[in-house]
């Protein structure tokens, strides 16, 4: 087993990304799950986040909508919260329904790898063509599906989708709330 390693840059996590979303399958998460961790996943989301909050941004200004500043930063924020409240909740869900072996680590690290390049993506296209961004957005489920089964070991086809469901709600719930109050 690869031991976690503290040292993985976004250059090492760029090519890890382009493998997960080019050979999807839960071999090819197992490959990179433990070569970073939670900071190098934080750090990576963040580059999303910023990048998805500048064309938001953007595209708010170019439309003329006075709330494009207000926009950027909901969104800068709201993403790398959103991030932690979803992957908190796989590996508490994971961990203590279905007996799920993995760190939180490791559920971090796993879905930074395709959240990132789906959120720029899905960012892009959303902007440019909005029914196409939000077809887009299904592939999150499915990559998803396939890094609970790695990062948390729950190799049950039904628990890694009941995981994901009941984490969406809560992530539903939580930042319905949380926007709310900001």
């Amino acid at each position: 087993m690869t031991q976690p390693n503290p040292q993985a840059t976004l250059t090492d996590m760029f090519p890890q990304s382009v493998a997960v979303l080019s050979k999807p399958s839960v071999a090819t998460f197992e490959q990179f799950e433990r070569r970073g961790g939670t900071t190098e996943a934080y750090i990576y989301v963040a580059v999303a986040a910023l990048v998805s909050a500048v064309i938001a941004g953007f595209f708010g200004i170019f439309h003329h909508d006075v709330s494009a500043v207000g926009q950027f930063f909901s969104r800068l924020l709201l993403t790398l919260v959103g991030f932690g409240v979803f992957t908190g909740l796989v590996y508490v869900i994971g961990k203590s329904l279905f007996k799920g072996t993995g760190t939180y680590s490791e559920v971090a690290y796993t879905f930074a790898l395709f959240y990132v390049p789906l959120a720029i993506v899905v960012t892009v296209i959303g902007a440019l063509i909005p029914p196409i961004g939000w077809l887009l957005s299904l592939l999150y489920v499915y990559f998803g599906f396939l890094a609970v089964q790695s990062s948390m070991n729950v190799r049950d086809q039904t628990g890694a989708i009941v995981t994901l469901v009941l984490s969406g709600i809560g992530y539903a719930v939580i930042l319905g709330i949380l926007t709310r109050l900001f």
